[in-house]
């Protein structure tokens, strides 16, 4: 009988992998859930206690420690003492208290679960973590990460991402049981002690000029090597030192990110993170034993309604604490009342150093894994939960309104103003020296609190809510202005103008001209788009200093802007805009195809081509060395001809062999 090759054995177990992970992912993206669940259950359906195609004695768990690594690796490159300075109230106060909370009432609680000291602080610290990520996300997509529960949630989380390091080296000490663990705890804090003054005191002075001489060789390939070698011998050290791989990766994270190569640094490692990553959620759905979970349902159920309400309740009662109004609070408990990554780091190392037993283990991943199912849901209907728990969001709510309404009332003709950032603020200036009067609404109480203090028109308020533009005076306003870059919120507000005040004039600024044509169909007067805008003042600056009289270049700059900036519309793509090819396949560029003898489009004028059929427009025809621009549809084609065209990338390939092939 022969002996299977390793590659027979290995190939398809990375085919299962990888085929289970892109459907499961696929769908779980299809209908807007986060992507690590689809990696967690297709670590279920492959794994040992499923349909058994990765073996439990398979090395997928080593492997998968690195998605770790380059996790830890990642919140390294963010950390900083400026940041975590500014923050400190909420950051060290408020998710110190959460952790230390949740932490403390677990271990307070386990001789009802009967379990140890050392399982009872790996529970309370995978209990005590939320999902960054998940949170992160729909936060950012609701328009509240600087609204009071979303700064609060964020620090918090921020500490969290932290506290799970120090969590990370306590348990091997605790799980090994030697005759003095104090002894022991004292000498790991005194070694990671050691790593951080090392950090602070030579790694910068060490880190930095390596970095640079390795830039100069201006080799990618040397650039990206180098990275996994400091990232994983770092890991390799402090793991040999009796740590663990996290801190070594975190260390090496916080190293770079004092230097100017940080954010090439995060640009070039994201790819492994994300796919190590991935293949860690794998290795955790693997632990799960989903006819057990079944088996104890009811278990599992009542595990979790406790869990969420222990955490809703830790997170909204310290926020109280902090000085937040109830509403706010209970937003913030609601935001953190899910597991998160790193509990899974915690528990996946609790299990592997025996530390949980396996049925607890298989429990608190069950609880964990709907808790974070349920976190969306619990997000975008937290008005909902906080309306029916606590009648002062009511009060807010009228407050808020009130607010907006006392700083418009018996102002006419006034602008509303729509964010007051750097933007918003410089408007209004310009808007103060015509004497023309307006109303600001932003969600930054900070900068509400410290614009007002100086006497400026700005009030707390959500611009994208219909109650609050009522408030501020739209039937009453002359123009509205939409100064942050933020197409979704944009959309809202243009709804709700179009609904109200229809001939109402708005101006909404854009970051580029991608959803231009949506905004000025919602009811968008004006559109104005940032690079189009920067384009062309540069372009303006440079006609003038190259002689061109002022009339003239006034006179081309109102005609770009009077056909929506078409001439700058699409540009050439090279190699340095690759990273834009996702974000940007959607929007127009410029291509240029040349017609050699014997093309389908040889002799044909445009209009026979037609390639508006294509939603392609040619923009210009070069002859001979002569340029010709706005072509018109009986213009014949020849051979050696180069046509300009503009388009999207998908319809510019089908319009290029439409010229080409017939």
């Amino acid at each position: 009988m022969t002996e299977a090759s390793p590659a027979s054995v290995t190939l398809p177990l990375v085919l299962a992998l990888l085929g289970t992970a892109v459907l499961a992912v696929a769908l779980f993206r299809l209908i807007k859930l986060p992507s690590p669940m689809g990696y967690l259950l297709a670590g279920m359906l492959i794994g040992p206690h499923a349909l058994g195609w990765v073996p439990a004695g398979s090395q997928t768990h080593r492997l998968a420690e690195f998605g770790v690594v380059f996790l830890m690796f990642s919140i390294g490159l963010e950390f900083s003492l400026p940041r975590l300075l500014a923050m400190k109230t909420v950051v060290v106060g408020l998710g110190g208290a959460q952790v230390m909370t949740i932490l403390l009432l677990v271990v307070a609680i386990s001789p009802l679960l009967g379990v140890g000291v050392t399982a009872a602080i790996a529970l309370g610290g995978a209990a005590a973590m939320s999902s960054t990520a998940i949170v992160a996300k729909v936060l950012a997509e609701r328009l509240e990460l600087q609204s009071p529960h979303g700064r609060q949630i964020i620090g918090v989380l921020l500490f969290q991402d932290l506290a799970v390091v120090p969590l990370l080296i306590l348990l091997p000490v605790l799980a090994h049981r030697t005759p003095w663990p104090a002894a022991d705890l004292g000498w790991a804090a005194l070694k990671a002690g050691a790593a951080l003054v090392l950090l602070l005191v030579l790694g910068q002075r060490l880190m930095r000029p390596w970095f640079q001489f390795i830039a100069r060789q201006r080799s990618s390939e040397i650039f990206m090597l180098n990275i996994l070698l400091v990232t994983l011998g770092l890991a390799y050290l402090t793991e040999s030192a009796g740590l663990s791989l996290a801190l070594g990766a975190f260390l090496a994270g916080m190293l770079i990110s004092e230097t100017e190569y940080r954010y090439q640094v995060e640009d070039d490692i994201k790819p492994f993170r994300d796919v190590l990553l991935g293949l860690f959620f794998v290795g955790i759905g693997m632990l799960l034993e989903p006819r057990m979970v079944l088996e104890h349902i009811g278990v599992v159920l009542l595990a979790l309604v406790i869990f969420v309400f222990i955490k809703v309740a830790a997170g909204a009662g310290l926020a109280v604490l902090f000085g937040n109004e109830l509403p706010v609070a209970m937003r913030t408990g609601l935001g953190l009342a899910q597991g998160g990554e790193f509990g899974f780091v915690l528990l996946y190392q609790a299990g592997r150093l025996h530390v949980l037993a396996p049925g607890l283990l298989q429990l608190s991943l069950a609880v964990m894994l709907l808790s974070m199912l349920a976190a969306p849901f619990m997000v975008q209907n937290a008005d909902l939960i906080v309306r029916w728990c606590c009648g002062g969001e009511w009060l807010g709510r009228a407050r808020e309104l009130h607010e907006v309404a006392v700083r418009s009332f018996g102002v006419e003709g006034h602008v509303i103003i729509c964010g007051y950032g750097r933007s918003g603020q410089n408007l209004a200036r310009l808007l103060e020296q015509e004497d023309i009067p307006f109303v600001a609404l932003d969600l930054d109480p900070q900068r509400v609190r410290e614009a007002s203090a100086a006497g400026e028109s700005v009030v707390y308020g959500d611009a994208a809510r219909r109650e609050v533009l009522i408030a501020a005076g739209l039937r009453r306003a002359r123009a509205l202005v939409v100064s942050y870059a933020d197409v979704r919120s944009a959309m809202r507000i243009l709804h709700h103008v179009q609904e109200l005040r229809p001939d109402l004039a708005v101006v909404v600024r854009t970051l580029d001209d991608a959803e231009l044509p949506a905004l000025v169909s919602a009811g968008a007067t004006e559109v104005v788009p940032e690079v189009m805008e920067g384009s062309l003042t540069l372009a303006s600056h440079a006609l003038m200093l190259l002689g061109v009289p002022l009339a003239r270049v006034l006179s081309r700059v109102r005609e770009v802007r009077s056909q929506r900036y078409g001439l700058f519309r699409g540009f050439y793509r090279g190699t340095t805009d690759a990273t834009l090819e996702q974000s940007e396949a959607a929007q127009p560029r410029l291509q240029t195809v040349w017609l050699p003898e014997g093309a389908a489009a040889v002799g044909k004028t445009l209009s026979e081509i037609d390639l508006e059929a294509f939603m392609v427009e040619p923009i210009a025809i070069r002859r001979r060395h002569i340029r010709g621009f706005d072509p018109q549809p009986d213009t014949r084609l020849m051979v050696g001809d180069v046509l300009v065209l503009r388009g999207t990338r998908d319809n510019l390939a089908a319009a290029e062999i439409r010229l080409v092939q017939g």
